[in-house]
């Protein structure tokens, strides 16, 4: 998947000039986190969060002496050293640039202007969409060995109980790297023949456990 595919297209922008409560009014009614400062040619300068925006803002107890700087413009507070995203990065790029700098969002840029955003969000929402966890499954994991045919080897008897496989992901046996967890998603609200099977065929079910009295 790519960010295209998951970025938000109709992205709400301020110009350098507009103003700080502007910029408050505009988070409040349009109820966003993330502003992009762009130019008259849509190229993005700047960003302005939420968090800058609070940052910024007088304190309600002394919003009468600092009302001037409500009226400053928000080229004052925005940041200039923005992380853009591609439309055509892969999302689980993307996911680990927001990971490792520890950010909230990124503009999508393409040829040198702005056409999308992508947030934590946006993200979250695939990886739910990804896993299948919006659809209802059983959620079995598989302790494999690291070799060819494994994956080929279940999906066969997963096949012989008539279950479609909503999603599957894989990662590492923390105590044995030669081993794998399968985690797979299952259009079956129950999964104990599968684990039977499974269980006959030599495979580790790690979850869900299932008392010995029902194998």
């Amino acid at each position: 998947m790519i960010i295209e595919d998951i970025m938000v297209r109709d992205v709400i922008t301020l110009k350098k000039d507009a103003t700080l409560q502007e910029a408050i009014d505009l988070v409040k009614q349009k109820n966003i986190r993330h502003i992009p400062i762009v130019n008259d040619e849509q190229k993005l300068i700047g960003l302005i969060t939420d968090v800058d925006i609070r940052s910024a803002t007088p304190s309600i107890f002394h919003i009468n002496e600092f009302k001037e700087d409500l009226q400053k413009p928000v080229s004052d507070f925005m940041i200039t050293d923005i992380y853009t995203a591609h439309p055509l990065d892969f999302v689980e790029e993307v996911a680990f640039v927001f990971y490792e700098q520890k950010i909230s969002c990124m503009p999508v840029i393409s040829e040198d202007k702005l056409i999308g955003i992508v947030t934590e969000t946006d993200l979250l929402h695939t990886y739910v969409e990804l896993t299948g966890t919006n659809q209802p499954a059983s959620q079995i994991e598989i302790k494999v060995i690291n070799k060819p045919g494994t994956l080929s080897e279940i999906a066969e008897v997963i096949k012989l109980h008539n279950s479609n496989v909503n999603s599957i992901f894989i990662y590492p046996f923390k105590e044995d790297p030669s081993y794998k967890v399968l985690v797979l998603r299952i259009q079956t609200m129950n999964p104990l023949r599968i684990i039977q099977k499974l269980n006959m065929a030599g495979y580790e079910v790690l979850w869900p456990t299932i008392p010995e009295s029902y194998l």
